[in-house]
C-alpha cells in the first residue's frame, strides 16, 4: 500500500485497504487517519464505502505515537478482525 502525505498535514486522508467477504458480500474497507497536534497519530476504519454513502465506521480506535506504528497496527488488522469490527459497527 503506497502512502503520501504533505509533511506537515493535518487533515484526516483515507486509504484503501484489502477487500473482505461477509455473508457473502464484498465489503469495501478504508482507514481514515490523521496526525494530532501533538504529532500522535489516530485513525478509524470505514466498511462500505465512503460516509456520506451510508458507510459506518469505528471510533478512531487506531492509536499510535508515529506514523511507522500506526501503520503497524492498520498492516495486523486480519480478515477475521475486519469481519468483526464490521460486524460490531453494522449490526
Amino acid at each position: 500500500m503506497a502512502r503520501y502525505r504533505p509533511a506537515n498535514s493535518n487533515e484526516p486522508v483515507e486509504y484503501d485497504l484489502p477487500l473482505f467477504t461477509y455473508k457473502g458480500e464484498s465489503i469495501v474497507v478504508s482507514a481514515i487517519v490523521r496526525r494530532n497536534k501533538d504529532g500522535s497519530w489516530r485513525g478509524r476504519i470505514v466498511f462500505g464505502g465512503s460516509e456520506s454513502d451510508g458507510a459506518v465506521s469505528t471510533a478512531e480506535i487506531l492509536y499510535a505515537e508515529n506514523e511507522d506504528d500506526l501503520w503497524l497496527c492498520v498492516r495486523d488488522l486480519r480478515e477475521h478482525h475486519l469481519r468483526d469490527l464490521y460486524r460490531a459497527v453494522a449490526e
